[in-house]
């Protein structure tokens, strides 16, 4: 039997489960995540950062690790909570087990633990902080002070790498914690696509002379990058600019906006998006713990996307500076592939633009 450890939570619940993953004491802000598969993308997402994510779904590493479809090259989350590990994968495409995986990236994990319980508090206290240690966490004091800080900063790549074809419609992605499969549906499309960090001015955007701008997913609150903020408002209205995710607030910001926390955010392959215009209903994939305020951005776009189950902003476009953003992740990956059509969009963009 493997060695017992103890998640608690802010409120002073505490859950006591199994250790399987790097034997390490940690701190992180509670999420969880109500994807069925693609738990592999979701441990290498970096805007997982500074977080312990619980899976809703009882049975996780059923189909082991699969290095080709992860995310990014680590494993960002804090540390990992699941109901059940499964010790013998079957998928002729494993590499690793789960639990192996977990101790090379040196990540903390728990099992054995009612995952239904310690959502159904999450959903109704809202997104709280919480330690695994390897016993019952008495001073609460370390837990209550916990802030996610300097987000984007930790995960942004550290220098510039271009990828794709040359001859190809050019595009300059900010990496903000950028998954994978967002260089992989450019590419695809035939662009030629250069990652520059969150850093990168934006002379040095224009220089490149792009034909149109990404602004990436990523971590953390998307107020706290304010020297981002202000770089992106030198770049609206100067390329075609698509953002998703923590691009989606950064622009949103970057015009005038407003973000606010939300109570439990929203995470997993399965949340339901509905186009204002059309009425027609998606299935998306998000990580979110942050929304724009609707209302903030009125006087300057046009909001184009409602979450179907509590009608908070999805998308903005603003025609006038020719960009638009969605809070949802057209790549989805793991998850449907409703809103891949978005990609086809800012090609249209560029093309037109050029």
């Amino acid at each position: 039997m493997d060695k017992k450890i103890y998640l608690t939570l802010e409120n002073g619940k505490v859950f006591e489960g199994y250790s399987f993953g790097a034997e390490r004491e940690v701190i992180g802000e509670l999420v969880f995540t109500t994807g069925m598969t693609g738990y592999i993308e979701t441990l290498t997402d970096p805007s997982y950062y500074g977080q312990i994510v619980a899976q809703t779904f009882p049975l996780i590493g059923n189909y082991g690790m699969i290095l080709a479809d992860r995310e990014s090259t680590k494993c960002w989350v804090t540390a990992y909570v699941v109901r059940e590990k499964c010790d013998a994968p079957s998928n002729f495409r494993c590499e690793t087990t789960i639990e192996k995986y977990l101790k090379d990236q040196n990540v903390p994990a728990m099992y054995g633990i009612d995952t239904r319980e310690l959502t159904r508090i999450v959903r109704e206290a809202g997104v709280m902080n919480a330690a695994l240690t390897f016993k019952p966490l008495k001073d609460l004091s370390a837990l209550k002070s916990y802030r996610v800080k300097d987000a984007v900063k930790s995960v942004t790549a550290s220098e510039v790498k271009t990828v794709g074809e040359p001859g190809g419609l050019k595009v300059v992605l900010y990496d903000f914690g950028a998954k994978e499969n967002i260089v992989r549906e450019l590419v695809r499309r035939g662009c030629q696509v250069t990652i520059v960090p969150s850093w990168y001015t934006a002379e040095q955007t224009l220089a490149l002379d792009p034909d149109g701008i990404m602004l990436a997913n990523g971590p953390g609150d998307p107020a706290e990058n304010t020297e981002v903020i202000e770089n992106i408002r030198k770049l609206i209205g100067k390329k075609p600019i698509f953002g998703i995710c923590l691009g989606h607030q950064l622009f949103a910001l970057a015009m005038g906006g407003q973000t606010k926390k939300m109570k439990y955010g929203h995470r997993g392959a399965n949340q339901p998006v509905r186009n204002i215009h059309t009425g027609k209903m998606f299935i998306s994939s998000q990580n979110h713990g942050y929304e724009v305020v609707s209302d903030s951005v009125k006087d300057v776009g046009t909001v184009t996307f409602v979450n179907g189950n509590d009608g908070t902003c999805e998308g903005v476009d603003y025609p006038s500076v020719n960009a638009f953003t969605v809070q949802f992740h057209p790549e989805a990956c793991g998850g449907p592939h409703d809103a891949n059509f978005l990609f086809d969009e800012f090609i249209a963009r560029m093309r037109k633009e050029k």
